[in-house]
């Protein structure tokens, strides 16, 4: 019979650290994003709303909402560089609820606005990988020290889910290092 992951240690401090964080990797590429659709704010209001979290705000259904209304955004951008950046703003919102579980799923809600936004600015680079590894170094240098702690209490990414995935377990073992 499957057992449920057991829970980690996860203070609101950290959350918010983590939060931060999540909005300045998506932050790094809305540009992209604004470019396609420049009239839609919703990428934007989500990163907007994980930073007022992050700098102390609540946890609020508008939060949550503001999370799914970038991701629904990036099924309508104009190309898949905008629509990595949409979800990268997803992803900063979505890292205000992350679970205090012992779950690999855990780390793709901590790295997947810096992955997202790795993986944008590689498209809109025409494809160079430089470009992300560059993304990378610069969201690894960012993390604050709880997303290395929190990190530290969680599985390993999990395999699979394309360039994203490559770029969240990357991201993952420097950050353990």
């Amino acid at each position: 019979m499957p057992t449920e992951p057991a829970e980690i240690e996860l203070s609101e401090h950290e959350l918010r650290e983590i939060a931060g964080y999540a909005a300045e990797c998506a932050r790094r590429v809305l540009s992209i994003f604004e470019q396609s659709l420049p009239a839609d704010t919703r990428p934007r209001d989500a990163i907007d709303a994980a930073r007022t979290f992050s700098a102390g705000g609540r946890r609020t259904a508008a939060l949550r909402q503001g999370g799914w209304a970038a991701f629904k955004a990036a099924g309508e951008a104009a190309s898949p560089a905008a629509a990595d950046a949409a979800r990268a703003a997803s992803h900063a919102a979505g890292a205000a609820y992350l679970h205090p579980r012992a779950s690999a799923h855990q780390v793709k809600h901590i790295l997947g606005a810096a992955a997202h936004a790795a993986r944008a600015e590689e498209l809109a680079a025409g494809g160079d990988p430089r470009v992300a590894a560059d993304t990378l170094e610069w969201a690894r240098r960012l993390a604050p020290p709880a997303v290395a702690a929190v990190l530290g209490r969680l599985p390993a990414a999990p395999p699979g889910g394309g360039r994203v995935g490559e770029f969240i377990r990357h991201l993952d073992a420097a950050l353990r290092a």
